[in-house]
């Protein structure tokens, strides 16, 4: 791997640039933010930096989607896709999920010995197939024909549209715009059938994060990973350290209180703060927070110098798949219930906020930048 490429409509902030130094900095490896004019869809801003993403001739790339977590099979993925020769121009990742769950993510119909994609649907409305597409592609260069075929087509199309009821600025919202292009929709359909399309299958973990319960989720899964691929950055039990229980990453600028009690699955930014006798687990304590004595911190994500009071116990319920289910996923759910109540979840607390002592946070969302003045219990503060 030579370079990671970050693409996005967002304007670039500090946190993002310190986040992309601080990468390049850890990993050695160059790291570029490149930023679309508009939202291009889920392919349009590879064809719009194709040359970007060509440059160096790569025999091939990788894409991600950002909302995604797991352990990637990235090498096995790379030799599978080897392995099928030049005709190949794409490998799609796929997992199993629940008949039901199927039904909110693209899904495959492959031929069961050759593994090439026969059919793919997006989000289909009925039953199609339980493997379904985790949002991680291995592409051959090759790709940026197709990709350039479909924005000539979307320009012929967008163009006689206009031609035939008159140019208006906002004649039809709906209308796509002529340089997006959906990779699911626009190029995996008709790519399906044609060989060239493969889907290469994993057991290993795998979420969407499109909740902060997902957050969590994921934490405890890249926490186990250390236990293969990482064990010198787990925390370990020892004299005049914290109480650690299961997996905890404790940076090592944070200020743990020896009788703390981490774990299991807890994550410790840099320069945090834990004081005496502070209890978490199942939680993620970002950059600069401050945990003052004897505070409880459950199911949360404690955000970057946020202040937790002392003796204030902080709690969220866990959205975990179903464990007698197999194969099942994280549930999206709704923020809100039918009936407008807020539906339990993780508790979030937003950078820079303060939590007095001796109050309870149950559930909650807590914007940044706010000084709390008590509990708060099924709640989202503004």
């Amino acid at each position: 791997m030579k370079e990671v490429i970050l693409i996005g409509f967002y304007q670039p902030n500090d946190a993002l640039n310190k986040f992309i130094s601080n990468v390049q900095q850890e990993f050695k490896i160059q790291v570029r933010y490149l930023q679309e004019y508009t939202a291009l869809g889920t392919a349009g801003g590879l064809y719009h930096f194709r040359d970007q993403i060509l440059a160096g001739k790569p025999d091939s790339f990788f894409v991600m989607n950002s909302d995604v977590c797991g352990d990637f099979p990235l090498k096995e993925m790379l030799s599978f896709t080897v392995q099928k020769g030049g005709g190949s121009h794409c490998t799609v990742l796929g997992t199993e999920a629940t008949r039901q769950q199927s039904l909110n993510y693209g899904c495959i119909v492959e031929n069961k010995n050759t593994h090439e994609v026969l059919h793919y649907v997006e989000k289909p409305e009925t039953y199609i197939s339980t493997t379904i597409n985790c949002g991680v592609y291995l592409f051959s260069p090759d790709i940026f024909c197709t990709l350039e075929k479909i924005f000539k087509k979307n320009q012929e199309d967008n163009y006689n549209y206009q031609a035939g009821n008159g140019w208006c600025s906002g004649c039809d919202p709906n209308m796509q715009m002529k340089e997006t292009i959906r990779l699911e929709q626009d190029i995996f359909v008709p790519m399906a059938g044609s060989g060239k399309l493969y889907v290469y299958h994993t057991d290993r973990f795998w979420s969407q994060i499109k909740t902060s319960g997902a957050a969590i989720y994921a934490n405890r899964h890249y926490l186990a990973l250390y236990q293969n691929w990482h064990k010198e950055r787990l925390a370990r039990n020892g004299e005049l350290k914290p109480q650690i229980i299961g997996d905890v990453y404790i940076h090592p600028t944070a200020d743990v209180h020896p009788t703390a009690v981490l774990g299991p699955n807890v994550s410790v930014g840099k320069h945090a703060v834990i004081g005496e006798g502070a209890r978490v687990r199942e939680s993620i304590v970002l950059e600069g927070a401050v945990l003052q004595d004897h505070c409880c911190v459950l199911y949360s994500v404690i955000g970057w110098n946020v202040t937790i009071g002392m003796w204030t116990r902080v709690e969220g319920t866990p959205n975990d798949p179903n464990p007698n289910k197999p194969f099942a996923k994280v549930d999206v759910k709704d923020t809100f219930s039918p009936d407008g109540k807020l539906n339990p979840s993780i508790t979030v607390i937003g950078s820079n906020v303060q939590v007095p002592s001796e109050v309870i946070l149950l559930n909650a969302m807590v914007l940044p930048d706010k000084s709390l003045a008590g509990s708060c219990k099924n709640q989202i503060i503004l």
